[in-house]
């Protein structure tokens, strides 16, 4: 499993060994499961009259923070991941919604290779 998950760009041993331990669910889980876990679903706050931003709370707060780092690179390696963040940042989004949204895109991709026993590809250019 450590190999499936060091093949993505921006995780690297360390992190991949922070997300076997603190997250051993991982690959059985569905997208909104694992997004759950880790603490960045987006929920709603709302009640009667009021309707607030969604925040995300919850989840392992260790494991989420560890990866705040490798979802930085992987941002800028990952080239479906680059384009994510453009797109978000034209849309004027803060800098730390982009970082939570790319968090959560980076485990959700985690959790697929690993439930398909793949390693990541990048997408091969249509010629």
């Amino acid at each position: 499993m450590s190999e499936i998950l060091c093949s993505m760009p921006g995780i690297g041993e360390a992190s991949a060994h922070r997300v076997i331990a603190e997250m051993p669910e991982i690959g059985t889980l569905d997208k909104k499961q694992v997004a759950a876990l880790l603490g960045t679903a987006p929920r709603a706050n709302q009640s009667g009259k009021r309707d607030k931003r969604r925040r995300t709370k919850g989840g392992r707060r260790r494991l989420r923070a560890a990866l705040h780092m490798p979802a930085l690179v992987a941002s800028n390696a990952n080239p479906d991941l680059k384009a994510f963040k453009q797109r978000l940042k034209a849309k004027g989004k803060s800098n730390g919604v982009i970082r939570t949204a790319i968090l959560r895109k980076l485990i959700i991709l985690a959790n697929a290779l690993v439930a398909q026993n793949r390693t990541w590809t990048p997408k091969m250019p249509l010629t």
